[in-house]
């Protein structure tokens, strides 16, 4: 016997109307969100970073390529990562590169960033498949600045990071096992998107979001909120080439 309920076509159909009030309730307040998102006030990036590419050592400002605009999404591979980057944010990564040629041809430039020095980057990135830039942060502050990773002594003030690392479910074990780091090292980095401007010469950080915002979130997430089945409660990602099948 199926376990949800079964109905008739008219009753899926008054249940469906019902949804839409909300689903167009919900489109509203989406739109309030992002005049909020655009209205905020743009802080110039005042200290110099020179980051490591696969080109060589690029500032902030040349990360741009020419255009007004910079988001970069910031996966979790730290320094101590040891078997790759985070497999939620490497699916994450899957869904970029068609993205890159629309963006490009709208003014945005899109990146990702990582702690780990960038020749495991790029080696992580021709593993993946992957055609998107790829920065290291490594050596550089830059990460910190903008809150994409805790420092140690910044980590150990944060409660509920102490306690989630003294009394991990099993999942997050099985996480530290895939990215090959101590739960301590590997937690510091955190996922976010972050947004940038550039105006005369001048660049503006305008925008910064970090999980567990759902926008964080593989793009399939998105996808599975559309399907008839929930997905597993218990959070579980795959890298592509390491699925058990």
């Amino acid at each position: 016997m199926p376990e949800h309920r079964i109905g008739t076509r008219e009753e899926w159909q008054a249940a469906r109307d019902e949804l839409a009030k909300l689903e167009a309730e919900q489109a509203q307040r989406n739109e309030e969100i992002k005049t909020k998102r655009r209205e905020l006030p743009w802080v110039p990036v005042e200290k110099a970073y020179e980051l490591d590419t696969e080109e060589g050592k690029k500032t902030l400002a040349d990360l741009f390529d020419g255009r007004s605009q910079l988001l970069a999404y910031n996966i979790m591979f730290g320094p101590d990562y040891t078997l790759g980057a985070c497999p939620g944010c490497t699916s994450v990564g899957d869904g970029l590169d068609g993205s890159l040629v629309h963006l490009n041809h709208l003014d945005v430039t899109l990146i990702c960033f990582s702690r780990a020095p960038i020749e495991r980057l790029t080696a992580y990135k021709e593993r993946m498949g992957w055609e998107f830039p790829y920065v290291s942060t490594y050596d550089s502050d830059f990460a910190f600045d903008f809150g994409l990773a805790l420092t140690p002594e910044r980590a150990q003030q944060i409660p509920e990071l102490t306690q989630l690392i003294d009394s991990p479910p099993g999942w997050l074990e099985e996480w530290s096992g895939q990215v090959g780091a101590k739960l301590e090292d590997g937690l510091r980095e955190t996922p976010s998107w972050i947004a940038f401007a550039r105006e005369n010469g001048t660049v503006y950080h305008t925008y910064t979001v970090s999980a567990p915002d759902p926008f964080v979130a593989p793009y399939f997430s998105f996808l599975l909120e559309r399907t008839p089945k929930p997905p597993p409660a218990e959070p579980r990602s795959w890298r592509k080439d390491e699925y058990p099948d």
